[in-house]
């Protein structure tokens, strides 16, 4: 009998067959989740009695529970896996650990049997990963080189069953500047099997001595569920036949002031600026005397084309906002069709907010848009000496009274004080999208569009549940003698609130060890001054590489929002076209980066100038309907996003066999006598390490390499130079990753990877 030991990454798989001469079974087709079913390519043996495919692998299940106990964390791994080949398969576990992680605990279990499993030192799971990748030409484990492993003995799957594997690891967890950051390898799933993962799961559970303040995921949309004292929380991550695109990772702070700020910083090379990122977060509840009291304005619309549903919604809002003042806090209401009509002639307290629903709830949607009339009578009611939240509701553009949307943002800005904020919700397609993000600009709020598929009432208390209680007002940041520039959120900070987070994200120029950043701000009409020390901004490379791209992500939404507004601009063009090719920020308006074939030249870039300028002349020139809502939400949306990004969505043909190359004695499909390697991946762009790459005549290409004025110093694929340079230069290892074919950038020095 012949056995053959193919490489899944992880998992080092033996399929064993009848011995040569005998008949041999093509792979039996995975289970269809298709219409139409897609049939299989007929095959023949290369080799008599054995083959492989990875798409007979299938996980079922991959969960993930980590509790972290005083910063001690145990994680419990559970994997189920199916063999859906003809062929026995056996294999050796090998499991990545954490960077970093120095483990002092592990129990591993097949089917609930205990097994002997250790743990391989880095240097020892180097070597044993460079061994693999010599033989089977699979660089993807050069991805762990510098993490220890975990390995266990080998165990059978026959065809069709199942294997469970269950894995509990415990190590400690630094606090690093305040924050303790938590990393679990979700993405080595992908080494596995190129079939998504039916069901996956991370959730954490933390506890300790300490308040938590900060809680960021960089990597996931999360919930957060906090418990009552303040020293523990829940998150969790979930999808559904997926396929994982980044490890995951948490951050979460140990607080030590009323309001905690702590910083996490990138720089690529000490010859260029470093980036920032502040998590200030203030207490998460505030007790009834320590509420700043504040008046609330609620300006709804009530024209005749707010009637029926929308209507109904609007009215639920206010009375939601109504319903959740604080005892301290006072309201009136301006409905506004043509003409505007008020509650009361004051602000009135809570007591009254019962009158102020069975008053709204008498009224009707009927008339014309008298929006000037209305923000410049709820603006005249603010009072000095208290902050005043205005929340605007429309579904329409101005029809009455002023209409043109510059003499109504003059008005505004006339009549109101600054302690005023607006914050606006433009319902359905029909609103002036530069009207209502030039009031947000002005007026330190934010906003809001409610797409005909969506309800406002569930907008207005999502937004009001989260600016209920202020904190802090009138926010300012002083970095001392640091030089900061390109901070966002963009112009003024926004205030704080009880239970919110403020991620603030930003470029800094030198280096400065020791720095206290000073935080002030107004509760009431008091001014506050916080003074946090000891603050690092290195000048040498190193950190966390997603805030670059974070950073780059708010950017861009903000250059975009900026020439929706102001109108196209050569220099702010210019601008997007560097940042989307630099950090593979995709969005419809710079999908250049991967359609335009030529993108990485200069003429190529020139072209995707052009065109974006185009686009941008169109988005400046309407203000309304489908689009300039959509292209506004989307702005806006990444303006403030509070995690980089995505990389691109598919848009290839995915290679329907191994995405590695095959060793001898594969079964292949008839005519193809050897994996096309030059086919094109699944997701023709890859984010590593903080530098983009694109897939371009078969390369995976560093974005930063100018292939009009860079040559490239050249090693050939798994050669003794290959690995003698990953020794030098063991950061190449992630970038070396990506496979037989990469440019890569660094320090100045472009290496290309190259075929025998």
């Amino acid at each position: 009998m012949k056995r053959l030991l193919y490489l899944f990454p992880l998992l080092l798989f033996v399929f064993v067959l009848p011995a040569a001469g005998q008949d041999v079974p093509c792979p039996i087709a995975p289970p269809c989740t298709v219409d139409p079913c897609p049939t299989m390519p007929p095959c023949i043996p290369v080799q008599p009695g054995v083959f492989t495919n990875p798409e007979w692998l299938k996980i079922n299940y991959h969960r993930v529970n980590i509790m972290v106990e005083n910063q001690i964390a145990t994680t419990d791994v559970d994997i189920q896996f199916v063999n859906e080949g003809n062929g026995l398969a056996e294999g050796t576990f090998m499991f990545p650990l954490p960077q970093g992680a120095a483990v002092d605990k592990l129990v591993m279990f097949i089917n609930g049997v205990e097994i002997e499993a250790k743990i391989l030192p880095a240097d020892q799971a180097r070597s044993i990963y460079n061994e693999i990748v010599r033989q089977y030409r699979d660089p993807a484990l050069l991805e762990y080189v510098g993490s220890s492993a975990i390995q266990a003995s080998v165990f059978p799957i026959p065809p069709g069953e199942a294997r469970r594997v269950q894995i509990r690891y415990s190590h400690i967890l630094e606090v690093d500047n305040g924050l303790v950051h938590v990393v679990y390898p979700l993405k080595v799933t992908n080494l596995l099997t190129p079939r998504p993962v039916e069901a996956m799961s991370v959730a954490v559970m933390v506890r300790g001595n300490d308040p938590i303040s900060s809680i960021y995921s960089p990597s996931h949309p999360i919930s957060i569920t906090r418990d009552g004292d303040d020293r523990g929380f829940r998150t969790g991550y979930e999808s559904s036949f997926s396929v994982p695109q980044d490890d995951f990772s948490l951050y979460y702070g140990i607080a030590s002031e009323t309001i905690n700020v702590n910083l996490l910083t990138y720089r690529e090379s000490a010859n260029e600026d470093g980036f920032f990122m502040l998590l200030v977060q203030p207490p998460l509840r505030q007790t009834q005397d320590a509420v700043i009291p504040k008046d609330v304005i609620i300006v709804l619309d009530q024209s005749g084309s707010m009637e029926g549903d929308k209507w109904d919604q609007g009215r639920s809002a206010a009375e939601y906002v109504l319903r959740h003042l604080n005892p301290s806090d006072r309201f009136n209401l301006v409905l506004f069709s043509t003409g505007w009509r008020v509650y009361s002639s004051r602000l009135e307290g809570p007591e009254q907010a019962e009158g102020a629903v069975d008053w709204i709830r008498g009224q009707e949607a009927l008339g014309g848009t008298d929006i000037n009339g209305a923000l410049t009578t709820a603006l005249g009611m603010a009072d000095a000496e208290r902050p005043t939240t205005l929340l605007f509701i429309t579904d329409g553009l101005a029809t009455e009274g002023v209409t043109e949307t510059a003499a109504i943002l003059a008005n505004l800005k006339t009549a109101a004080r600054s302690n005023v904020r607006i914050f606006t919700f433009g319902m359905g397609d029909d609103v002036d999208t530069f009207l209502l993000d030039s009031i947000v600009r002005d007026f330190r709020g934010a906003g809001s569009y409610v797409r005909p598929t969506e309800r406002i009432d569930e907008e207005v208390a999502s937004l009001f549940a989260k600016i209920g209680a202020p904190v802090l007002t009138d926010i300012a940041l002083d970095f001392g003698g640091l030089l900061v520039q390109d901070v966002y959120p963009a112009g003024t900070l926004p205030d704080l609130f009880a239970g919110t987070q403020l991620t603030i994200v930003g470029r800094y120029r030198g280096e400065a060890e020791d720095i206290s950043v000073r935080l002030s701000g107004k509760v009431g009409s008091d001014t506050q001054r916080f003074t946090y020390s000891s603050l690092d901004f290195p000048g040498r490379a190193g950190g966390e590489p997603f805030i670059a791209r974070l950073w780059a992500t708010r950017r861009i939404g903000d250059l975009l929002n900026n020439i929706r507004l102001n109108g196209e601009n050569p220099e702010l063009v210019d601008s997007i076209v560097r940042l989307s090719v630099r950090y593979g920020i995709i969005t419809p308006y710079t999908s250049f980066l991967i359609e335009e074939d030529d993108i990485l030249s200069a003429q190529g870039r020139q072209r995707a100038a052009m065109d974006l300028s185009e686009g941008a002349k169109a988005l400046s020139l309407e203000a309304s309907g489908a689009q300039a809502v959509g292209a506004a939400d989307a702005f806006a949306g990444l303006a403030a996003a509070e995690a980089p990004a995505p990389a691109a969505a598919p848009t290839m043909e995915a290679v329907p066999f191994a995405m590695t190359a095959t060793p001898p004695g594969t079964m292949l499909p008839v005519g193809q006598e050897e994996l096309e390697m030059n086919a094109p991946p699944v997701n023709p762009l890859q984010t590593v390490g903080g530098k983009t790459f694109l897939w371009q005549d078969g390369v995976w290409t560093d974005t930063t390499f100018e292939s009009d004025t860079m040559q490239t110093q050249k090693v050939v694929f798994l050669s003794d130079d290959y690995f003698a340079l990953l020794d030098e230069k063991p950061e190449l290892s992630e970038y070396f990753a990506l496979g037989e074919r990469v440019i890569v950038v660094l320090d100045g020095v472009a290496y290309e990877v190259v075929a025998e």
